[in-house]
């Protein structure tokens, strides 16, 4: 007989990609645990959390990470890094008073993260919420529990950003830029880079702004080993599906907000 449970919601942040204010506040998807496998479903462990900038940047345009967003910049015309999140735990060995302060917002008050100059070069690229510290906050929260240090919890991140970048979910997303965005077209995009099936682990975040309803980010599901080469296509195949919440809306332009 088939098992089903939901997995417990983690909370986001309400002062994601922000200081002091919320931004990004929302509860991660609600997946389902087919405990028996039967349909193939698996078990979503974590969520890779990816922004569509220009639609975020709509939203709130006073952000540190908006203020200066160009149509010529990285995040433009291509995903963003979020994070990446264990389902079931956070703060893994991280102090009481640094958890406080980080759920403050006082993000850039945190201690600046080791890493190599070429890995924190990058990350200022494809993450534009460093700028208020949105690293230093993903890492003490969720990167404690999933890797012995920064520098190898950001380059996976960076790796499976590169491949969904890269994949025809990327080329969809900048070759509709200004565009209304189905459900279907983004599943068949998924599915065709990453493997049928594939569009039923994706969320996609949106939020109606003067009247338009932007996309702000999408949320995909993962399941397994994240040490060594995984990749973006196995670790979704492994996971379960999960709602997809937006049925058509628009893949924001820069410089709207």
């Amino acid at each position: 007989m088939r098992a089903r449970a939901l997995v417990n919601l983690m909370r986001v942040a309400a002062l994601t990609l922000g200081l002091g204010l919320s931004s990004f506040a929302a509860a991660q998807d609600t997946v389902t645990d087919d405990a028996s496998g039967a349909d193939g479903a698996g078990k979503t462990e974590y969520v890779l959390a990816v922004s569509w900038q220009p639609g975020f940047c709509e939203t709130r345009p006073t952000r540190k990470e908006c203020v200066d967003q160009t149509a010529e910049r990285f995040d433009a015309t291509h995903f963003s890094l979020h994070g990446l999140w264990p389902l079931k735990k956070s703060y893994c060995g991280v102090e009481a008073e640094l958890k406080a302060q980080d759920r403050k917002g006082d993000w850039l008050d945190l201690p600046k993260l080791a890493m190599a100059d070429e890995t924190a070069a990058r990350l200022l690229v494809v993450m534009p919420g460093v700028k208020s510290g949105l690293d230093r906050h993903q890492w003490l929260r969720s990167g404690t529990c999933q890797a012995t240090n920064a520098e190898d919890y950001f380059t996976l991140q960076l790796r499976l950003l590169d491949e969904l970048n890269t994949s025809a979910v990327g080329a969809l997303f900048a070759d509709k830029v200004g565009s209304e965005l189905e459900e279907r077209q983004i599943k068949q995009a998924f599915d065709q880079s990453f493997g049928a099936g594939a569009g039923d682990r994706v969320r996609m975040r949106c939020q109606t702004v003067n009247g338009r309803s932007v996309i702000t980010g999408l949320t995909i599901g993962l399941s397994g080993d994240l040490s060594g080469k995984a990749n973006l296509k196995s670790l979704m195949q492994a996971a379960g599906p999960t709602d997809f919440k937006c049925a058509k809306e628009i893949a924001d332009a820069a410089g709207r907000g």
